[in-house]
């Protein structure tokens, strides 16, 4: 069920901007975003790039020391949310890097909350051409893990994720 609702275009940005991986300088390399959250806007009609919700890849190492879990303490424990991590892994053959759609459903999320995101998740994710990975989490407990998410990466075969050993 559709529920009508659009994708800003600063939403379309944002995931086009993540998903190229083109050689840049340095400076460039760090306002590249490494995490970002997407919500509905007030008149829930548009889904929007969430203020202040992002970790770029130049935090990282200065003001964020784990970018995983710098990443899991953005997501409100009351509400409902859509967000893109860039996982950097390491599986025994190679090292990678693959974005990943998150729907966060937290329990604690009004039921009107958790059925509009439900019925938007179509149009965001139409949007999100080539990603590989989706995962649909439903509170902390899902989410706190890193080996959750090395999980969905590729299974039993990495053995890293944001440079640390699971």
């Amino acid at each position: 069920m559709a529920s009508g609702v659009t994708v800003n275009d600063e939403v379309i940005k944002v995931f086009n901007d993540m998903k190229v991986r083109k050689s840049s300088s340095s400076d460039e390399v760090k306002k590249r975003k490494k995490a970002v959250l997407f919500c509905l806007s007030d008149d829930k009609k548009k889904i929007i790039v969430e203020e202040g919700k992002q970790i770029l890849v130049g935090d990282i190492g200065e003001t964020v020391e784990d970018p995983y879990a710098c990443f899991v303490k953005l997501l409100p424990l009351n509400d409902c949310r859509y967000g893109l991590y860039d996982a950097t892994y390491e599986t025994k053959e190679s090292k990678k890097e693959d974005l990943v759609f998150i729907f966060w459903a937290p329990e604690g999320a009004p039921l009107k909350s958790k059925m509009i995101y439900a019925s938007s998740k179509d149009a965001i994710k139409k949007k999100f051409t080539g990603i590989k990975h989706e995962w649909q989490v439903n509170g902390l407990d899902d989410i706190q893990d890193r080996s959750t998410l090395a999980e969905k990466l590729g299974g039993n075969v990495v053995v890293s994720l944001e440079g640390r050993p699971l």
